[in-house]
């Protein structure tokens, strides 16, 4: 039987942390054939959080050691996470480390766009570096 982890998502701007409310977010991990496997598809609420997703991760005695995860070669499952909302540059964050029972929270900062720009001609990409266990 599979462990679950879940992730939280806050999206806001600025340095003031300021909540964006109705920010598209999409959570989706890696399928077969490399293609997408949509996890989650939820806008952000008035602080700029979306409901808890609930992502299949490693049990967690696979977890104890690198090489537990079938196929990924980590003790963790992975997913990517896109924010976007209209007059801000959407962010993608790579790799997002999902580890049985414990929940992962994902900031995302998402940076306003000069006037005339739309977040698919300008948007933010980062990558998570794999944890050494």
């Amino acid at each position: 039987m599979q462990a679950t982890g879940t992730l939280s998502v806050r999206v806001y701007t600025s340095q003031a942390q300021i909540p964006l409310e109705g920010a598209t977010v999409v959570v989706a991990a890696p399928g077969a054939e490399g293609k997408w496997k949509l996890l989650s598809l939820q806008n952000t609420d008035s602080s700029g959080r979306i409901q808890t997703v609930e992502i299949g991760a490693p049990e967690v005695g696979e977890s104890t050691s690198p090489g537990g995860l079938t196929g990924e070669g980590g003790p963790f499952a992975l997913c990517d996470v896109w924010a976007e909302q209209p007059g801000y540059a959407m962010l993608q964050v790579e790799n997002v480390q999902i580890f049985p029972g414990v929940e992962t929270v994902q900031n995302m900062e998402l940076i306003p766009l000069p006037q005339g720009l739309c977040s698919l001609q300008q948007r933010d990409e980062r990558d998570i570096p794999a944890q050494s266990l």
